[in-house]
């Protein structure tokens, strides 16, 4: 971040005050564009080539996928002359796809164990007889629904952000995980149904898991 703060500031001081000093085959503010983009894009490489979390993995690519191409190379000072430079991207291509699986691995795998932990929990409510929560006077297991839906819409939304081809990427894998997923909810409803009839509010879970699947579909 600061990296960026001081080469957008910096190249727009070139711009506005420090180019005009100089004879136009100079080329200063080509040479200021270089240097910074050079150093900044070693700095991204040595920390794509470390130990990341996963919030930093994330963060990276927002830069070299966002931040950097969009916000700063699109700044309405610097953009025309950053056009006439034509920099490259701030990661080796090989790398920045290196980072992306890494990246969407984790994310997949986050996102799986979530929706495991919430089925879980919603098997537990029906073994435990709770009565299922009313929705507009109607049972709904809205927990489970809504959870599962908001985690995928959410997983998806992160991605995209990063780039619309990871965006995809992770749609795809998570559009494979979600009847996998919806196998596991319905072997389960169907083992309550012949093991649970004596349930004081076996009736109720019922109607509320028969609700869900409109929120599903």
């Amino acid at each position: 971040l600061h990296m960026g703060k001081t080469m957008k500031e910096d190249l727009t001081v070139v711009v506005k005050c420090i180019k005009q000093l100089y004879p136009p085959e100079f080329n200063v503010f080509s040479t200021y564009a270089e240097l910074y983009h050079n150093y900044f894009a070693s700095q991204a490489k040595k920390s794509a080539e470390s130990h990341l979390e996963d919030k930093d993995i994330y963060l990276l690519l927002s830069w070299v996928h966002n931040i950097y191409p969009k916000d700063m190379r699109k700044d309405h000072v610097l953009a025309e002359e950053l056009e006439k430079v034509k920099l490259g991207s701030l990661l080796p291509s090989s790398l920045s796809k290196e980072l992306e699986k890494k990246y969407l691995d984790s994310e997949e795998a986050t996102i799986k164990s979530s929706l495991s932990k919430c089925l879980d929990k919603e098997i537990q409510r029906w073994k435990e007889d709770k009565e299922p929560e009313k929705l507009n006077g109607h049972f709904q297991s809205e927990l489970l629904a809504i959870f599962v839906i908001q985690s995928m819409y959410s997983g998806q939304k992160r991605a995209k952000d990063i780039s619309e081809a990871v965006g995809e990427e992770l749609s795809c894998r998570l559009w494979k995980e979600l009847p996998t997923f919806l196998k596991s909810y319905k072997d389960a409803f169907e083992d309550f149904k012949e093991k649970s009839k004596k349930h004081r509010n076996y009736k109720p879970i019922l109607i509320a898991n028969i609700n869900n699947c409109w929120n599903f579909r």
